[in-house]
């Protein structure tokens, strides 16, 4: 498959969130077809841009089967929704752990086993740096994308002529942090950019580079694209 993008069918879902909204719009530039999915919104509708938004919830495998029963195979399906918690192993209730598997893994794994994908064309899960860098405080985390990243390997070789990867992001400034005051949202970025190789941390649009980087390199199949500013080694 060519790495021109014009005309190519492309699904992001979680379109709505800050690094699926800026792989959408990548995408778009580049002159893809994208179907921006995820919950319903005006986050969703501003992702799609003009192209088509699909209400789409990826933890109901069996909608996500009618979902792709119904359209022709994509070139590329990139899933990037994710709805995780933080804390402690003991701490941290099973109901909330389990939870967070589900809105990540499972999600992921159903549009991975459903989606129509043509020869050569690619699935791109976003997984996260914790599964190489652990936290005390994020353990079920690192977890969850070390399982991403696994079954990205894995699929590699089951859904072959498709090409799998992950793109395994570090600290990125997205909506996510929103619920945090403003004061300690900033510090916590100033902190984490001076301990950082890179002296910043990563915005959507560093992760849409890699994402549209792994989905158009014909030769790229696998493998995990780490994009943290250097956090796995500091």
């Amino acid at each position: 498959m060519s790495d021109d993008l014009t005309g190519r069918r492309v699904l992001v879902v979680g379109a709505g969130g800050g690094i699926g909204g800026a792989a959408a719009a990548l995408f778009a530039r580049a002159g893809a077809r994208v179907v921006a999915a995820g919950r319903p919104g005006p986050k969703l509708d501003a992702a799609a841009a003009g192209g088509e938004a699909a209400a789409l919830d990826f933890l109901d495998a069996a909608g996500v089967e009618r979902f792709f029963a119904g359209r022709e195979p994509f070139d590329h399906v990139v899933v990037a929704a994710a709805a995780t918690k933080s804390g402690s192993v003991a701490a941290l209730p099973l109901d909330a752990a389990r939870a967070s598997m589900d809105g990540k893994f499972w999600g992921a794994y159903h549009v991975a086993r459903a989606a129509k994908v043509v020869d050569g064309g690619s699935i791109t899960v976003v997984s996260g740096f914790l599964s190489r860098r652990p936290s005390a405080g994020a353990v079920l985390q690192g977890a969850i994308n070390a399982a991403l990243e696994a079954l990205a390997r894995g699929l590699a070789l089951e859904r072959a002529p498709v090409r799998v990867n992950a793109v395994s992001p570090g600290l990125i400034d997205t909506p996510l942090w929103g619920g945090m005051p403003e004061a300690d949202r900033a510090a916590m970025f100033a902190r984490t950019a001076e301990r950082l190789p890179a002296r910043r941390v990563g915005r959507p649009e560093d992760i849409a580079r890699a994402i549209v980087f792994v989905a158009t390199n014909p030769f790229v199949t696998g493998t995990t694209v780490t994009v943290d500013g250097g956090g796995t080694i500091a």
